[in-house]
């Protein structure tokens, strides 16, 4: 992977991460539930007993998230340079639908294996939780589509 490619899946995720995260905490404001990913990563730090600062804790609950978007993105922009999809609006449904469906199992493992029962209600967490990784794989599908258009003008117009 060269460091152009890097850069640019680097910041897809970033964004990508920031909506779906914008979305969780909205959801969370809207119905008065703790739907926040980096605040229950924390919490479940936390009961893992992991012995840093509070804040430090804080800290690597955020950058765990962003590091996990990192790796779904770099998963997407393999199926879009394998053509197993093309870059359009029904892979990033599909791979919305696959990435919640991952989440979704992945927070079930996560509170088994730490005993953590937060006191949310977890169907209503799972379904918010599938939608903001369909709005995480629409980001960063249309992120990663407009930098394709973005190098193909740059390379029509500054070729050496």
């Amino acid at each position: 992977m060269d460091l152009y490619i890097f850069i640019q899946l680097v910041l897809i995720s970033g964004a990508a991460t920031s909506a779906m995260t914008w979305f969780s905490y909205f959801m969370s404001k809207n119905y008065r539930k703790l739907y926040r990913d980096p605040v229950l990563l924390n919490s479940v730090l936390v009961q893992m007993n992991i012995n840093i600062t509070t804040e430090s804790k804080n800290n690597l609950g955020w950058f765990l998230h962003f590091v996990i978007g990192f790796l779904f993105v770099g998963a997407y922009h393999i199926i879009w340079t394998e053509d197993i999809l093309a870059v359009s609006a029904l892979s990033a449904l599909i791979l919305g639908v696959i990435s919640g469906i991952i989440g979704i199992i992945s927070w079930m493992f996560i509170f088994k294996i730490t005993h953590y029962h937060p006191s949310i209600g977890f169907r209503e967490y799972y379904i918010q939780l599938f939608f903001a990784h369909i709005i995480f794989a629409a980001a960063a599908t249309a992120l990663y589509f407009l930098t394709l258009i973005m190098l193909i003008v740059t390379k029509a117009f500054f070729t050496v």
